[in-house]
């Protein structure tokens, strides 16, 4: 139950999850698996994968635009949320597969046998056959789900207490966070890395055991789930800046040193932070990967991380629907633009074609954001509510 308190101290909670329930009964509705057909699959999916990345940008929002850390790498964690769930989508749906094309042989396959065929096919693409020792749980739901938490979480403690007790701050940080992020690409990139190198994980669309169920039933499936957890994100998030803990955190982005001085533990809030926000991206990530089918390391390049900081920008950072706005805006926006939905436009020397041109489009954006409306689009609707207010 969320508090009177909470929808006292922000207002805008109530209004977002009636806003957020109200779009996702419209979306069922009218979808192919569950409604009346107006929206395609296709498209449903695309609206799950869009409350993901504001799910993501939410987490943004609060370690840059509440405790002032530009951080330049929590797309890897989005990854790696991705990656420890695709690690199990992966491994039973082609369990299923080798199962099935044993099933006619004259003697019953042992586990052994069923094993390296998994291993064979999976890894075979990357000239390997054994099943490397990061697939230990693979098997497991339970264990990657609580890998989806742990693995990510775990990498931004040990990273965070290492940078904050250092005390390292602004653009200084921002550059560790980005070599983080680039470090684990290169690594992912690698064929021995365990998780297919540069080919990444695939089929991750199709649910283990499910394989009757269409993918119009499907998509609907993940898109509630993203709903329910981009709600989820929007309250806890609400009630974290709400409160004292809020306070103590706005207070460090604004003036770290004198919050020092007053006795605070300044690196164990920012700690606090960090890991929370890097557990949110991965859950987001987790409900991503699954919608869009497959995963591999530019997904985690440093840009990615770069982009979700132009869209907090661009929604409002310091504000939780800012970040939102910002997220689904940029994102349906990238889809119509790069989706081929936009004529070209000829100018006889030169035709601008928008999947080419979408980027710059977006930077411009970017900077006209930052020059004429500082606060971003959530800005702009709070000087229209002050405006409108008695």
């Amino acid at each position: 139950m969320v508090s009177k308190s909470l929808l006292v101290r922000q207002p805008s909670v109530l209004i977002f999850i009636l806003l957020l329930a109200a779009f996702t009964l419209a979306v069922t509705v009218l979808s192919e698996g569950f409604g009346i057909g107006l929206v395609s699959t296709s498209f449903v999916k695309v609206l799950g994968k869009t409350l993901c990345l504001c799910l993501i940008a939410i987490a943004m929002d609060l370690v840059w635009g509440y405790c002032g850390i530009l951080s330049l790498g929590h797309f890897a964690f989005f990854g790696l949320g991705g990656y420890m769930i695709g690690m199990w989508l992966m491994y039973e749906r082609t369990k299923d597969i080798v199962l099935n094309s044993l099933s006619s042989a004259e003697l019953p396959p042992t586990p052994d046998e069923v094993r390296d065929a998994i291993g064979t096919q999976i890894f075979g693409v990357v000239g390997g056959s054994e099943i490397p020792i990061v697939w230990y749980f693979a098997d497991s739901l339970a264990a990657q789900l609580a890998l989806v938490v742990l693995v990510p979480g775990l990498l931004a403690l040990v990273f965070g207490w290492l940078a904050f007790r250092s005390r390292v701050t602004g653009v200084y940080l921002s550059i560790l966070t980005q070599a983080m992020t680039l470090a684990l690409s290169l690594y992912l990139f690698q064929n021995d890395s365990g998780l297919r190198g540069n080919n990444g994980l695939s089929g991750l669309q199709n649910l283990p055991g499910l394989t009757e169920v269409p993918q119009s039933v499907v998509s609907v499936w993940f898109f509630l789930a993203s709903a329910l957890a981009l709600g989820l994100g929007y309250v806890l998030a609400a009630y974290v800046v709400s409160g004292k803990f809020g306070n103590v955190i706005t207070a460090i982005r604004d003036d770290e040193t004198r919050i020092r001085f007053m006795g605070y533990p300044v690196e164990a809030y920012k700690l606090v932070v960090f890991t929370l926000t890097a557990v949110i991206a991965a859950i987001a990530g987790a409900l991503y990967y699954p919608q869009a089918g497959i995963i591999n390391p530019a997904e985690i390049a440093p840009i990615a991380s770069i982009y979700l900081a132009v869209w907090v920008a661009i929604g409002g950072r310091g504000r939780i629907y800012g970040a939102v706005i910002g997220a689904a805006l940029v994102s349906l926006l990238s889809s119509w633009f790069t989706g081929g939905q936009v004529p070209s436009i000829p100018l006889g020397f030169y035709t601008v074609d928008w999947v080419d041109w979408w980027q710059v489009l977006l930077g411009f954006g970017f900077v006209l954001v930052t020059l004429y409306a500082p606060n971003g689009i959530g800005g702009l609707f709070d000087r229209l509510i002050r405006k409108d207010a008695p």
